[in-house]
């Protein structure tokens, strides 16, 4: 399971150097094959091909005219591509995505069990700050047994 926070940094390239936490864990258990993408733009979702591939599977079983399903593809295809690992343990951003979600310099890599979620550090502090965990949000976690 990925979890946790690992500083890294985006190069000149555009490149995610996958913190070793992380990358020793994704090869591990499903390979060096990625798809890069987000659902708003604000982040990027890292999924490892073969988790990438399950959520297709289910997908696929929906109806093709069903609108959520459309939606979530319209924004993964939007900003997604499939992406490798290179000898350095780097993936490319796509150029349209990391423009969008302000992805240079300085980034947070955070671990959300099967995926990875990418970013800009001074956006997420915000979005923390605008988004704090909630009373109601405690509540539902207890109802999950969390």
């Amino acid at each position: 399971m990925l979890r946790g926070n690992a500083p890294a940094t985006i190069d000149d390239k555009g490149r995610l150097k996958i913190p070793t936490i992380f990358r020793v864990e994704i090869e591990d258990t499903w390979g060096s094959d990625f798809y890069v993408t987000s659902l708003t733009g604000e982040s990027v979702l890292v999924y490892p091909l073969p988790v990438w591939h399950d959520i297709e599977e289910k997908l696929a079983k929906l109806p093709s005219l069903n609108p959520t399903k459309k939606k979530f593809l319209d924004r993964t295809n939007y900003y997604g591509q499939v992406a490798a690992l290179d000898k350095s343990g780097r993936i490319l951003i796509p150029t349209l995505l990391r423009d969008k979600a302000r992805m240079t310099g300085e980034v947070a890599v955070l671990g959300y069990l099967k995926n990875l979620e990418v970013w800009n550090q001074e956006r997420f502090a915000g979005t923390l700050t605008e988004h704090p965990l909630t009373e109601a949000d405690i509540e539902a976690l207890g109802q999950l047994g969390v």
